[in-house]
């Protein structure tokens, strides 16, 4: 089974017809899997539901523009996200057509009691109010291998196989197969029904997939020989069904489960604020996402219109101008995405694709206002995304530069709203008036010291000589004096 498109993208754009055809046949045999779906496996905490719905949408425009029907997903699979939310379980499983949810990471003492009660499965009702339209079966996944919910097995070390002939000394086919089944029997001691989900592998396997596969046949071959328990390769999808027909009473939940702790005083909660830069990208990029879209769909402008491409785009799925920074976000909801939790150069990585792919928009954003409001004048931005334009540090190229200017604004949402402007300025002498020419309250207030030192932390000094130092602390320096605020 295949979850995370966004990776899988990258994979099937670099394939030739043939592999494509196979994979497809693959698919409608039902031999592949996709389940989940989603552009990324998301994280539960740190994106609003906006977003979630956002990245599980484009993975599934994109299974459904390549394989059809019979790649839908029908579960979700949020196996290694560190806690996870009832909206999750209603808005993104039940609601979106999903039979199941499984997980990896659960709370260690909801785990124990849970497992000697054979409680790991049951149906989450995520909304009490939607009631039970908004059920999902779901369970934590039982295992003793990589990540605490893997399978005891591990042949990603080409060192580690099945040794299946007598002759050899490190025959071990005896062993393999004794293991299997006490392993077996006991997870049906704490399993409901007599079917049982086993995973393999973890974080950074598979790394040769010949091996593990090699192996695995092997393995299933001699335990099916010895009679004890019956093995095969499955789904959760077809695992799902079997819990369905076996006709049992299960426990409903409605909770959260959050926070999660792997031991004693050991809980994931600090992702909740981690990394918080990367959190604001994220959100502040899906709001200009979301009034982008509304603009292409009211202005008619096209990407052809647009004609300002991501250099790196994220993988195609649309043809619009707001496809790749879809993308882009949709992939920095990962659970080690804006969570927080991946290294720095990851996170400068997702911001870097953001930024560039915010690009993009933004001239599109420019075309569409200018043709709904009937502007002939060019419009500029200042959101960020390069160090001399960055209104998050009070810098502004084009504001500081004019000695008036008109502010052109979008509200994307469904009723008024008053929102608070703060640009950079040049002088104290300015005032606003608004479009009925009438004077706007207003402030102008002097930039301190510390706001003029930000651009500078995006010079990288390694190998730069004083003069290019200098060159660069006079290309980033903030023109500005002042900023004017006022509310429209």
């Amino acid at each position: 089974m295949f979850v995370e498109i966004a990776f899988f993208a990258r994979w099937w754009d670099e394939q030739p017809d043939w592999k494509r055809n196979v994979t497809r046949t693959l698919v409608e045999e039902g031999r592949l899997e996709f389940i989940n779906g989603g552009w990324c496996m998301h994280d539960e905490a740190s994106p609003h539901y906006v977003e979630m719905v956002d990245q599980t949408t484009r993975g599934h425009q994109f299974l459904l523009k390549n394989f059809g029907e019979h790649a839908i997903p029908r579960g979700t699979w949020q196996i290694d996200p560190f806690g996870h939310s009832s909206t999750n379980a209603w808005l993104l499983s039940a609601e979106a057509g999903m039979q199941s949810l499984f997980w990896g990471r659960t709370d260690f003492q909801d785990f124990n009691v849970r497992k000697e009660q054979k409680r790991l499965e049951w149906i989450w009702q995520g909304s009490q109010s939607m009631g039970s339209s908004s059920r999902v079966f779901a369970g934590e996944l039982y295992g003793t291998g990589g990540g605490g919910y893997s399978s005891w097995f591990d042949f990603d070390n080409s060192n580690n196989q099945v040794q299946d002939n007598p002759e050899r000394h490190d025959y071990n086919v005896d062993q393999y197969v004794d293991q299997f089944i006490q392993h077996a029997m006991a997870q049906a001691a704490d399993t409901q029904t007599d079917h049982q989900l086993w995973a393999s592998g973890t974080d950074f396997n598979y790394q040769n997939a010949e091996h593990w596969y090699h192996n695995l046949d092997k393995l299933i071959h001699y335990v099916n020989q010895n009679g004890t328990v019956n093995a095969f390769y499955s789904t959760p999808t077809v695992y799902t069904a079997q819990k369905y027909k076996a006709n049992e009473e299960w426990e409903v939940r409605q909770d959260d489960i959050f926070p999660l702790a792997d031991a004693a005083h050991n809980y994931w909660t600090g992702y909740f604020t981690s990394r918080p830069t990367l959190k604001r990208q994220v959100r502040a990029a899906s709001n200009f996402l979301n009034a982008a879209r509304q603009l292409e769909v009211l202005s008619g402008v096209t990407k052809k219109d647009v004609d300002a491409p991501t250099t790196r785009p994220s993988p195609v799925v649309g043809d619009s101008w707001t496809d790749s920074l879809e993308g882009t976000i949709g992939v920095a909801t990962h659970h080690d995405g804006m969570s927080g939790t991946e290294r720095q150069d990851v996170s400068n990585d997702y911001a870097q694709r953001i930024s560039e792919s915010h690009n993009e928009v933004e001239v599109g954003v420019a075309l569409s206002l200018k043709k709904l409001a009937g502007i002939d004048a060019d419009l500029k931005h200042c959101n960020c995304n390069t160090g001399g334009n960055c209104l998050n540090i009070s810098v502004c190229a084009f504001t500081v530069s004019q000695d008036e200017f008109s502010v052109a604004a979008w509200n994307p949402l469904g009723q008024r709203t008053v929102s608070v402007a703060r640009l950079p300025v040049v002088g104290s002498s300015w005032g606003v008036t608004g479009p009925d020419g009438k004077a706007v309250a207003s402030q102008v207030i002097a930039i301190d010291n510390r706001t003029y030192e930000l651009p500078l932390l995006y010079i990288n000094y390694y190998n730069l000589s004083d003069k290019e130092v200098e060159e660069q602390k006079a290309a980033l320096a903030n023109k500005a004096t002042h900023i004017l605020t006022f509310s429209m």
